[in-house]
């Protein structure tokens, strides 16, 4: 088809107007989206977490809600990704102890500053750890492995899918006497197949990880790791009934690249807390073990320091070198 010169001219305008508008509408769809970005694998208590909230958050704050895995390195590469991110409020980390408390301790160059570089949002909650051996062995309580562990150095392996674990089974074997094979995992899940499977003998894990194959018989509950039983379990002996003052728990929240204006910030928090007053959603926490427990940018920021504090003491307690 043979166009005149004036023709062609109104072509090409046409088309570069419907160009226009396909990138603006995109860009517009872009500008709708908040990215909550895991640091952990698909499965993880984390990712459990932020996709039971993305739904709620998404419907206060108007926009589409996406979760993003980017898991490695401990959570270092995912919370690396919203450090450098663009500080507008669409980028968010939903972080948590192992992240952005202990890594500190267990890291001498992580590529970005803990508490300059990410921005405390709110925190969503907190949760128990379980501590868990293969059904296999004739261990049946903590002063069991203890026993076995001092009965057979070095035979028994414990995963690491992450720092909070395995700062604490560290301080475990430090407070007890015992030795154990460290085994790293980039998940919680892989690590639960291989206990599963008898290629590690001890693991500490979350609720929702653990709980299925406790119930299948693939893996036996010795104790949980809070100071205090957890309503959830008030028959579950804690690790601290045997070990005086062992105390582990892990918390979970929203932290935005360090240079996001709080006014811009405010909405998220908002929008989170209204969405964790949801009954319903209230009772799904619980069946994966966890707390809802809110706290703002003002006591949160406080909150993270004093963490890392805490378990940069029990890191050194521990024999653990930064890497």
């Amino acid at each position: 088809m043979k166009y005149s010169g004036q023709s062609a001219q109104r072509w090409l305008a046409g088309a570069l107007f419907t160009l226009t508008c396909c990138i603006m509408a995109s860009s517009a769809h872009a500008e709708d989206v908040v990215r909550l970005v895991v640091p952990f694998a698909a499965g993880s208590y984390t990712d459990n977490v932020a996709r039971l909230v993305a739904p709620g958050m998404a419907k206060h704050l108007k926009k589409n809600v996406i979760v993003e895995n980017r898991a490695g390195a401990n959570g270092i590469i995912g919370a690396d990704f919203v450090a450098r991110a663009k500080p507008d409020g669409l980028t968010l980390l939903v972080g948590g102890a192992s992240v952005n408390t202990i890594n500190p301790s267990v890291y001498k160059n992580l590529p970005f500053d803990p508490e300059q570089d990410l921005l405390p949002v709110a925190r969503i909650g907190v949760l128990p750890f379980m501590l868990l051996t293969h059904p296999g062995l004739p261990i049946h309580s903590v002063a069991d492995l203890i026993q076995y562990a001092k009965d057979n150095p070095d035979k028994l392996a414990y995963g690491t899918p992450n720092t909070a674990t395995l700062v604490g089974t560290e301080t475990l074997k430090q407070k007890a006497g015992i030795k154990l094979l460290s085994v790293p995992y980039k998940s919680s899940p892989q690590a639960m197949t291989d206990l599963a499977g008898n290629q590690i003998q001890v693991l500490i894990a979350d609720f929702a990880t653990a709980m299925p194959q406790v119930k299948a018989g693939k893996a036996r509950l010795l104790a949980v790791t809070m100071k205090n039983r957890s309503p959830l379990l008030p028959e579950t002996p804690t690790i601290s009934d045997t070990v005086p003052d062992f105390d582990l728990s892990a918390w979970t929240g929203l932290l935005a690249p360090g240079k996001t204006p709080k006014d811009t910030l405010l909405p998220i928090y908002e929008a989170l807390r209204v969405t964790l007053s949801d009954p319903d959603l209230k009772s799904r926490f619980k069946s994966i073990g966890f707390d809802i427990a809110p706290m703002g940018p003002d006591e949160f920021g406080p909150y993270i320091r004093k963490e890392i504090k805490q378990w940069d003491s029990l890191a050194r307690q521990a024999g653990i070198d930064p890497q």
